[in-house]
């Protein structure tokens, strides 16, 4: 045999290794409540583009791809996912003290408006998430003028 049959063996071999190396991905749920969505303060077209551009990482409804039970892409995908949710979880936004929710939006406006989110590694596995310059415009103005809804709300609140 030669050397590039070996080096190719072994590749496979560590490859189908890999897979059972236990990874759970964050659970998925449709139930939510909470989500800011239901709650009345997002347009149906800014739910649209929440819900293509971002619940598949910030929120309990995340749609897991054929790769993402495949290690090591799985190892990445649920990193993600986890961490996407630690900062924004879209589906517990009723959940969030009132300052909370003010700095996500500030963060959501800032993150869309530079082009930070959603992520480029994203888009590029999900081409249908990928936001125009109009698209980045309407969210980030929807999120400044949430803003001042989450306050005023809470301001009847007392």
């Amino acid at each position: 045999m030669k050397l590039w049959q070996y080096i190719l063996g072994g590749v496979a071999v560590v490859f189908v290794g890999i897979q059972f190396v236990p990874n759970e991905l964050p659970a998925v749920e449709t139930d939510n409540p909470g989500d800011i969505v239901l709650n009345g303060l997002a347009s149906e077209e800014i739910s649209t583009m929440l819900k293509t551009s971002c619940y598949s990482c910030h929120s309990n409804e995340t749609v897991y791809p054929w790769y993402s039970y495949v290690a090591p892409s799985s190892w990445l995908v649920a990193k993600d996912v986890r961490e996407a949710r630690e900062e924004v979880n879209f589906s517990t936004w009723q959940e969030y003290e009132m300052m909370d929710k003010l700095g996500i939006l500030d963060d959501i406006a800032i993150e869309v408006k530079e082009g930070r989110m959603p992520m480029e590694i994203y888009t590029l596995m999900h081409p249908s998430g990928k936001l125009d310059d109009a698209q980045r415009a309407k969210i980030v103005t929807w999120a400044e003028e949430t803003m001042d809804i989450v306050a005023e709300e809470e301001d009847e609140e007392e």
